[in-house]
């Protein structure tokens, strides 16, 4: 029997393939820091709406732009 909260979620569309963007890049830390919470871990899927291919990209980017110091790794509150 399926529960009528789970009938009425609205299935998230991954923006990069909205776009049509083929891969991420780790220099553009605008649309990275979205997929960053507050304390700069990053966001699952279930919350971004991002496709595998995409977070799995998205990972890879921030983990790069973290080692290039333009991401910092923990934000300070």
């Amino acid at each position: 029997m399926i529960n009528k909260d789970q009938s009425k979620k609205k299935k998230k569309n991954c923006s990069f393939c909205a776009d049509k963007i083929e891969c991420v890049d780790y220099k553009d830390t605008h649309k990275l820091k979205r997929f960053l919470s507050e304390r700069g871990k990053i966001l699952p899927r279930r919350i971004t709406g991002t496709c595998a291919e995409h977070q799995r990209q998205i990972a890879v980017a921030i983990k790069r732009a973290r080692e290039a110091a333009l991401i910092d790794y923990v934000f300070e509150g």
